[in-house]
């Protein structure tokens, strides 16, 4: 009784291990439980920037909200200082619970809910307030270990985290997320934190704890382990119950590239879909009035050699492959992954024609950004065919630097047609888009193309399929000198929805809403964002 009370009021803690030696198990503890929290705030941006898009805002919301949660949790962890040991023992098994059931319930609130935002910041406030009150209780548990001065206490503890942090911030790139994915990642992190910390106090300082408090730390870890372990074992069904309620029930490919998650869905071409990262990038019933309005006008001129940047699917390929006098087609896209399918899906590959074995047609696989920089140019078209500007990761390939590069691969005479998402509901980032290729020397010609409600099939992705229709899609052409005259070229390939009327029509309705004044967005000041 006397040495437990000498412990609690802060003197030698009695030990089963020499004060050097547990110096040292406190130290590793510091070290994995930073690792871990790193994960978990890691594993929060990543997911958020997946689910809802816009990296840079998802960051920025979950490292400001966990920040002040940490200071808020140092200053809550003060009260707990009397009792260090069992409620670090406790702090570590909730964060372990927490932190790693966080990526699930994230992920099934988009699914079934179809809004993750709100558990996005409950999750960044209480993973920050368990992670800063760690700190304050290590403290007190290293200097009942061994009493060295404040000053390298400090030294030693944050050094411990620091390091702990570079370890967990390597790890989730290149190990945890590639090997484990997000949701059995956060887990096994979750898994590891319980079991360190649990270990750290039920070893190291269980002459510390009473008889009631030992035996509640044992339990609360043996629960909280159990329950990340059944989890752990459940994950592919609860994947799979959750891609059947994004996507409905037809899921035939489900694939996590090494740059985003590839769903197929659709049995046969007539009614393929295909999601990247969650949103729909193309629909079989209405692909086409897309991709004829996107690649046909920059077919009016010389088109010996085109160049398609994006474009993965081969969907803009096959219309450039129906020019007989088209010699060769390069196509520069991120993600292997997509390319493969399209050549080997038997329902992708039927709707691109078969694109990919044609000769004519090379695809490479690198980012489009550092492709351009080492081109050697001289092509007569460049068709950028690349996701929505409002998405921040691709803000730089809708920079006046990135149209700049396009203009110098540009042969004389050539033309430039860019995806700029829908002008009637994001206005200022489509007449940004068309500012910044103006900014980069470009001269250009906006136009929109509508969808039909008559191209959409019933089904649960019929919402999504009308929003798209009304919102239709935003185009510009543009040549180094002058303004391209929007129409088709002569010998065009008969198309199923454009027309030289049409064509004029587009171009008049998108000039009927410019916004004028916008300024070009570039690298060092990207301007895009999802308007509201």
């Amino acid at each position: 009784m006397i040495d437990q009370q000498v412990s609690l009021r802060g003197g030698a803690a009695r030990l089963p291990v020499r004060p050097r030696t547990g110096r040292c198990l406190v130290l590793a503890a510091v070290f994995i439980c930073a690792a871990c929290g790193l994960v978990y705030e890691l594993e929060l941006v990543a997911l958020a920037s997946y689910l809802i898009g816009d990296s840079v805002t998802q960051a920025s919301v979950v490292l400001s909200v966990m920040v002040f949660a940490m200071g808020v949790g140092s200053l809550l962890a003060k009260r707990l200082r009397s009792r260090a040991a069992v409620g670090f023992g406790l702090i570590e098994a909730a964060l372990a619970l927490v932190g790693g059931s966080s990526a699930l319930v994230l992920y099934a609130s988009f699914a079934w809910i179809g809004e993750s935002r709100y558990a996005l910041v409950g999750f960044s406030l209480t993973i920050g307030v368990l992670i800063g009150a760690e700190i304050p209780l290590l403290m007190t548990l290293i200097q009942r270990v061994d009493r060295q001065d404040a000053g390298g206490t400090v030294a030693d503890l944050f050094a411990a985290d620091y390091v702990g942090a570079l370890v967990g911030g390597l790890a989730f790139p290149f190990l945890l997320l590639p090997v484990l994915g997000q949701l059995t990642g956060a887990l096994f992190t979750g898994a590891v934190n319980a079991a360190a910390g649990g270990a750290l106090v039920l070893w190291v300082f269980r002459r510390d704890l009473t008889p009631r408090s030992r035996w509640l730390l044992i339990l609360v870890n043996v629960a909280v382990i159990a329950v990340l372990a059944t989890v752990t074992a459940l994950v592919g069904d609860f994947e799979r119950a959750a891609r059947r309620a994004v996507y409905g029930d037809g899921v035939r490919v489900a694939v996590r590239t090494g740059v985003q998650e590839v769903v197929l869905t659709g049995a046969g071409r007539s009614s393929l879909d295909l999601y990247l990262d969650g949103r729909l990038q193309v629909s079989a019933r209405d692909e086409y009035r897309y991709h004829e309005a996107l690649v046909h006008p920059a077919m009016n001129g010389p088109r010996t050699r085109v160049l398609i940047l994006g474009g993965g699917d081969g969907l803009a390929a096959r219309e450039v492959l129906r020019y007989p006098d088209v010699r060769s087609v390069t196509l520069v896209e991120l993600d292997p992954g997509v390319t493969r399918l399209a050549r080997t899906d038997r329902a992708l590959s039927a709707l691109n024609a078969h694109a990919y074995r044609d000769p004519r047609l090379t695809a490479v696989s690198a980012d489009a950004f550092n492709w351009l920089r080492a081109a050697h140019g001289g092509y007569d078209v460049v068709i950028s065919d690349l996701p929505d500007p409002g998405i921040s990761v691709g803000t730089k390939l809708y920079s006046a630097e990135f149209y700049g590069l396009v203009a110098e691969a540009l042969a004389p005479g050539g033309r430039l047609v860019v995806h700029a998402g829908p002008p009637v509901t994001r206005p200022r980032t489509y007449w940004t888009v068309e500012a910044s290729m103006r900014a980069a020397g470009l001269h250009t010609r906006p136009y929109r193309i509508s969808g039909r409600l008559s191209d959409f099939a019933a089904g649960p992705d019929r919402a999504t399929h009308r929003a798209q229709a009304e919102q239709g899609w935003g185009f510009v052409l543009a040549r180094p000198v002058r303004a391209p005259v929007l129409r088709l070229a002569p010998g065009a390939p008969k198309l199923r929805s454009l027309t030289r009327a049409s064509l004029i029509r587009a171009g008049r309705e998108a000039e009927s809403g410019r916004l004028r004044g916008l300024l070009p967005s570039t690298l060092v000041h990207p301007r895009y964002w999802e308007d509201r």
